[in-house]
């Protein structure tokens, strides 16, 4: 299944944190938090302003960003869980 966001929605792949810390301790699978960081697999063409003129997005497929934490619907695309979200719930761009 192939998707293709509309207006200012944007497709999600949620990018795994470290399971261990910095300390060296394993993180088990049950006390991790989902993680607020993906990256974008495709973009919508934007949303459009009251005066019928599209808004293009600030963000583009492969960037890297982070997101607030209970942004956007989990879609299973393939067997793997991606988040469609609006572009308004991203909160930067990682550079």
């Amino acid at each position: 299944m192939k998707l293709k966001p509309l207006h200012d929605q944007v497709l999600v792949l949620r990018v795994e944190s470290e399971a261990k810390t910095s300390g060296g301790i394993i993180i088990p699978d049950t006390a991790k938090e989902k993680p607020y960081q993906g990256e974008i697999v495709a973009v919508g063409p934007g949303r459009i302003d009251k005066d019928g003129r599209r808004i293009s997005p600030d963000v583009k497929a492969g960037d890297r960003v982070l997101f607030q934490r209970y942004a956007g619907t989990e879609v299973k695309i393939k067997g793997v869980e991606h988040l469609m979200m609006r572009e308004d719930d991203i909160l930067c761009i990682i550079e």
